[in-house]
């Protein structure tokens, strides 16, 4: 791998966390002044949050035509795959499956270490508001009041569901070749043009956006971050020594572990220096290959999990909504939060991210869903922790899609599909 292409991956990512801790400088040196009767004596860098506020406002603006453009032609484009039906059936559900496992793992590990002890602000609870309980949540999944209900950014779930239905009407009716699905592609294709040019604005930003939370909140921020960090990190590298083993002796039984781990290596570093999964594809297929995985299973599962394997996004999914419910002081706990979580971390994660904008529209399903009413602060704290963990998320997502072909493996050529193959070989 060479330099050069390391340094063109992370340089809008350094640029980023750059400018959110150049915000922070400021936003230290210059906080907010009151005096004993709360009445504003000086504003501190709290003036360069408009600098944050035009970003969020543009992103709002545009999730609604942009969720539904990429899911609409994502699914009225798609091709038969009959052949690959019981592949591509294995492999989704393993993606659920693994996801759930890391959302649980991640929920238990937030209930034991918290990443915010104190409120940032103190909101009263009336002004936050319940988040719904799971019947109205899995109603607001389905469904808007009316068509006019889905135009807004507090009904993605409707809006997704809506964007399916739609997208399969028009599979249906011809798919890419009527003049509906080449709408759909040419406009979702405009829209991701357009989230790339609002994002180079985002450095900017976020420099205002920090310089406003450190000199309303203080230092405690900081902190905060830290804090789930301290969590995050370490926890990435516990699951590829403990979950991917034990996910690899399922799929291949004897020696399968002792492979996994022989063929692993690569993939994990050429995620972490490309910071993406697709990149990491060709890497994949060819440990794949040498392990002995039918092409079949690797065409299909590798690709595919660039796309929609999501551990690590799981992890910071669940970091997300603990994060942010700490910094407004709500109880995180209940069967029914967990399920809620879980089944919100799935679909944003593993569901969303196969779309085009995807992981925007996980941001905006865990704002819908949880913070409707401080959408404003919640979005940019989410995006912020997703900057701050991409790496090991991406390294867990990428490499985990090598793990998974040995459980699909398992349910397409046997379980003794690893011993047939280095029998082979020998």
């Amino acid at each position: 791998m060479e330099k050069k292409s390391v340094a063109k991956n992370y340089v809008f990512l350094a640029i980023m966390l750059g400018s959110m801790v150049l915000g922070a400088v400021v936003g230290w040196f210059f906080p907010i002044v009151k005096d004993a009767d709360g009445n504003l004596i000086s504003a501190g860098a709290t003036v360069l949050k408009p600098l944050g506020s035009v970003f969020i406002n543009m992103m709002f603006c545009i999730v609604v035509p942009m969720v539904f453009a990429s899911i609409s032609s994502a699914v009225a484009n798609m091709e038969s795959r009959k052949r690959a039906g019981k592949i591509m059936g294995v492999t989704v559900a393993t993606f659920v499956i693994t996801g759930a496992i890391a959302a649980v793992i991640m929920y238990f590990l937030m209930k034991m270490f918290p990443p915010v002890l104190i409120p940032w602000a103190e909101i009263p609870a009336e002004e936050i508001g319940e988040h719904a309980s799971l019947a109205t949540m899995i109603v607001n999944f389905f469904t808007a009041e009316d068509f006019v209900g889905l135009l807004s950014r507090r009904a993605m779930l409707p809006l997704i569901v809506f964007s399916l239905l739609f997208g399969f009407a028009v599979n249906l009716n011809g798919g890419k070749e009527t003049l509906v699905g080449k709408f759909l592609e040419d406009l979702s294709n405009v829209m991701l043009r357009f989230v790339k040019i609002i994002t180079y604005y985002a450095p900017i930003a976020f420099f205002g956006f920090f310089a406003d939370l450190v000199a309303t909140y203080g230092s405690q921020i900081a902190a905060n971050y830290v804090r789930a960090l301290v969590v995050y990190y370490p926890l990435c590298f516990i699951y590829i020594f403990t979950a991917f083993p034990l996910f690899a002796w399922f799929g291949g039984g004897k020696g399968a572990i002792k492979t996994m781990f022989q063929h692993i290596a690569k993939p994990a570093v050429v995620s972490l220096g490309t910071c993406s999964s697709v990149a990491t594809i060709p890497t994949n297929m060819e440990e794949a290959q040498a392990t002995g995985i039918s092409k079949d299973v690797s065409d299909m599962v590798l690709p595919l999990g660039a796309t929609m394997h999501m551990d690590g996004s799981c992890f910071s999914c669940v970091l997300k909504i603990a994060f942010v419910f700490g910094v407004f002081g709500m109880d995180f706990g209940g069967a029914d939060m967990l399920i809620k979580v879980i089944l919100v971390a799935v679909l944003s994660s593993v569901g969303m991210s196969g779309v085009p904008g995807g992981g925007y529209i996980g941001e905006y399903i865990i704002c819908s869903i949880f913070f409707a009413d401080h959408m404003e602060l919640a979005f940019p704290i989410l995006v912020t922790i997703g900057n701050l963990v991409d790496p090991p998320a991406t390294m867990i997502n990428s490499a985990g899609d090598y793990v998974v072909s040995y459980i699909v493996s398992r349910f397409v050529d046997g379980k003794d599909w690893l011993q047939k193959a280095v029998a082979a070989k020998k």
